[in-house]
């Protein structure tokens, strides 16, 4: 067992960059496809929906909004950077074709502060979703919590948008820092020997 898990951690010279980055980045792809379009259709409901209803908890703070389609921008574009290190694998694979070991290198640090500046986005928005829904809950009579509550001012209530968007967080932050594992794994890679680079990591020694 202890030697499985070296020799996942420490590749030899042999094992192939390329097939670490053509597996890593359809892994990538295809889970931020499947599982970033839940929370894009969560977001979508919480505004389309949301916006046409009388409004509630979520009303009054754009900032959210706006910080929640940024962070499904940067999503989009971590899952096209994923494909891109599909395409790379194919050039690795091709001697003629081979870009060089800084370019590589260049390209996953892409990766990495794309995924990093995604999560920022999730963190600074799960805050503010939370503190909404923590105000309302103190507010509400504890005996209880009522659907709505039309005491004591306007209406307001706990909607099937509230809940959205916090899915919507959860799930964006799962995938953004599963892409940000394989992309620190793959500079990993391009630091050791590989089959490709076989005397990467011995600059200047």
């Amino acid at each position: 067992m202890l030697q499985m898990f070296q020799k996942a951690f420490r590749p030899s010279r042999n094992d192939s960059l390329s097939h670490s980055f053509s597996r890593l980045g359809w892994l990538g792809f295809w889970m931020q496809v499947a599982v970033g379009a839940i929370p894009l259709a969560l977001t979508i409901y919480a505004l389309v929906f949301g916006r046409n209803s009388t409004p509630g908890t979520r009303a009054g703070f754009p900032l959210i909004e706006y910080l929640s389609i940024a962070g499904l921008l940067v999503l989009a574009f971590t899952t096209m950077w994923s494909y891109r290190y599909t395409r790379l694998a194919v050039r690795l694979a091709d001697p003629d074709r081979r870009p060089a070991e800084s370019a590589v290198q260049r390209t996953v640090w892409t990766g990495i502060k794309a995924g990093t500046i995604g999560i920022v986005f999730s963190m600074l928005v799960m805050p503010f979703e939370i503190g909404q829904l923590l105000i309302y809950f103190l507010r509400a009579p504890q005996a209880g919590i009522p659907v709505v509550q039309t005491t004591g001012g306007s209406a307001s209530w706990v909607s099937a948008a509230d809940i959205a968007g916090l899915m919507a967080l959860l799930l964006t932050m799962f995938v953004e820092v599963a892409v940000l594992a394989f992309s620190v794994w793959l500079l990993y890679r391009t630091t050791i020997p590989s089959a490709e680079f076989p005397h990467a990591g011995n600059n200047g020694r």
